[in-house]
């Protein structure tokens, strides 16, 4: 009796396992939002914006060919803009980012939006290398900002770096923001950042979360990651006039498994107030 009990369960656990690993590697699910901002510049134009983050390029839930096959169902969605919340590299071992970043050249260099892609860097990233993500980043046309703003189209987008790791500055962001004319974006890594930002913050975009990754039902996620635990676990978070949106990422870290939180990535139509 114990033998048969033993073998049930290991073949059930092989089968979660396996689910797991298939639900790591499958095409994202599209989550779509209409976000309207405040100051909108008159006349312009809604913009089509994707939000990715989480790639962990190197993990054995993401290859060049998945990351491929991910940027075909990107153009597909013929963003405006393309934004990138983050942590390109798998794992901790510093300089291992010179050995998994060039995988990231040729799938990224075919997205073409209008108004560009720009990145933040994550946690992962300044662990592997961000000198040599940046390079490999630059060679297919992705802007980094490191605590930066820039202005395309009617977006002020400013780039906050890593808070997990210590690398934010958040006042020499919103300073830059400041000076440009348009409706603002933060574009960060992880939303713990949100409620440190100022009133003129009204849109945050990260990751980091991957929305728990592994949620067990009627437990919850194994782990969190976040200091606020489940108020920025997942999805899109409003906080007063302030919208806060957490993509569930591409990949995966530590273990190459998702289960009850499968790969997203968000299609936000932004536009002026009615």
């Amino acid at each position: 009796m114990l033998r048969r009990l033993l073998f049930v369960a290991l073949v059930a656990g092989t089968i979660v396992l396996a689910y797991a690993f298939a639900e790591a590697r499958r095409d994202p699910a599209v989550r779509r939002a209409r976000i309207a901002m405040a100051d909108w510049p008159a006349g312009a134009k809604p913009v089509r914006a994707v939000l990715i983050s989480d790639i962990h390029i190197g993990s054995p839930a993401m290859d060049e060919r998945r990351l491929d096959r991910i940027v075909t169902q990107i153009d597909a969605l013929r963003p405006d803009i393309v934004l990138i919340a983050g942590d390109f590299i798998n794992g901790h071992e510093p300089g291992s980012a010179a050995r998994f970043a060039p995988g990231l050249l040729a799938p990224l260099s075919r997205l073409h939006p209008p108004l560009g892609v720009i990145a933040v860097a994550g946690n992962h990233d300044y662990w592997t290398g961000r000198d040599a993500l940046r390079s490999q980043l630059a060679a297919a046309r992705v802007m980094m900002l490191d605590n930066r703003a820039i202005l395309r189209g009617p977006l002020v987008i400013g780039g906050v770096s890593d808070d997990y790791t210590d690398h934010a500055k958040l006042g020499v962001t919103e300073r830059e923001m400041r000076s440009l004319r348009g409706a603002p974006v933060t574009l960060t890594h992880s939303p713990d950042l949100a409620p440190s930002l100022t009133g003129e913050a009204p849109l945050v975009l990260a990751g980091h979360t991957h929305c728990g990754q592994i949620v067990l039902p009627f437990y919850g996620p194994l782990a969190e990651v976040s200091r606020f635990r489940s108020r920025y676990r997942c999805g899109l978070v409003r906080e007063g006039t302030r919208t806060v949106i957490v993509t569930a990422g591409l990949g995966t870290s530590n273990v190459p498994l998702r289960l009850g939180a499968p790969p997203d990535l968000w299609l936000l139509t932004l536009g002026p107030k009615r």
